[in-house]
């Protein structure tokens, strides 16, 4: 993987950024409540594991008849690291906390992702400006409200699993650009192959949490839940997460993380009309608190 973000203008806004950003924006925002649906009949590890590994089989054999040579042993060992901090804990534990939390409120609690990346940056010596700063202490303050509404106050492991999924997250995605603390950088292989060997190792790290908690998937799955499970495995996990990995590779984790504007729109509104969901005033406020932030937080001037 190439970990060093392209400054230029022209390479930060190709056409392919641009259809990468748009998968991330979209797909993403409602990739949530798939993952709700699915959830009927598919465990959380199990479930994210299995299509992680089905997305990850598939992406190896198209880089492997691209030409791309299987990863080296210290290749494996990054996209081991990055798998199991993006996918095993941002995937697996986002879905643990739909087991107990709407979809909508789970996506909305990501929006705080942009002010940990600043946060995480810190010590690479990113400094944000005065209006970064700013929209991070809005976006912590919006959290704080909307844990204390209805859907988190109620699920003490859904605030847990959704804020270590974050966690993982940023960490992952800071350290893919700028290497591990202490300066050693993050050997992936590159291109289609490195992120394959991600989802297989984070699919395989989720399968085995999976078999020492005792999931078992419900048999027959409902219809439902095949098609949810399928819609994450190839729409949410294949072509988001690689669209999300080559944001990383030409962009900067800031522009990267910008799907945190529309996932929880998407998410919200999908979750009241299509999912049933109930979401209070309350909660709404929180929301448009939390995307105010993160609004300060991504805006440049031109």
């Amino acid at each position: 993987m190439n970990t060093t973000a392209p400054t230029t203008a022209a390479t930060a806004w190709s056409p392919l950024v641009i259809v990468c950003l748009g998968a991330t924006w979209f797909i993403w925002g409602t990739m949530f409540l798939a993952i709700k649906w699915a959830l009927a009949s598919f465990p959380p590890f199990y479930q994210i594991g299995t299509q992680f590994m089905a997305a990850g089989a598939l992406l190896a054999i198209v880089a492997r008849a691209r030409g791309a040579d299987w990863p080296a042993r210290m290749e494996w060992a990054g996209g081991a690291l990055l798998g199991c901090l993006m996918l095993g804990a941002g995937y697996g534990l986002t879905a643990l906390a739909e087991t107990s939390v709407s979809s909508g409120l789970v996506v909305a609690f990501t929006a705080i992702v942009p002010a940990m990346v600043v946060l995480g940056e810190l010590p690479y010596g990113v400094r944000p400006a005065w209006r970064q700063l700013i929209g991070v202490i809005i976006g912590l303050c919006g959290i704080v409200m909307m844990t204390q509404g209805q859907g988190f106050s109620a699920s003490l492991t859904g605030l847990l699993s959704i804020s270590g999924a974050c966690v993982g997250w940023v960490l992952g995605s800071v350290w893919s650009v700028h290497g591990l603390p202490g300066g050693a950088r993050l050997r992936v292989a590159p291109g289609f192959m490195g992120h394959a060997s991600q989802m297989l190792m984070g699919g395989a790290m989720l399968l085995i949490a999976s078999w020492l908690l005792g999931e078992k998937p419900s048999w027959p799955p409902q219809p439902i839940a095949v098609a949810s499970w399928a819609y994450v495995a190839f729409a949410g996990s294949l072509i988001s997460y690689t669209a999300y990995m080559l944001l990383l590779e030409r962009t900067s984790p800031s522009i990267a993380v910008s799907y945190t504007y529309v996932n929880p729109v998407v998410a919200l509104v999908l979750g009241v009309t299509l999912g049933g969901e109930l979401v209070t005033r309350f909660e709404w406020l929180s929301v448009g608190i939390v995307l105010s932030g993160v609004v300060l937080l991504m805006w440049r001037r031109p």
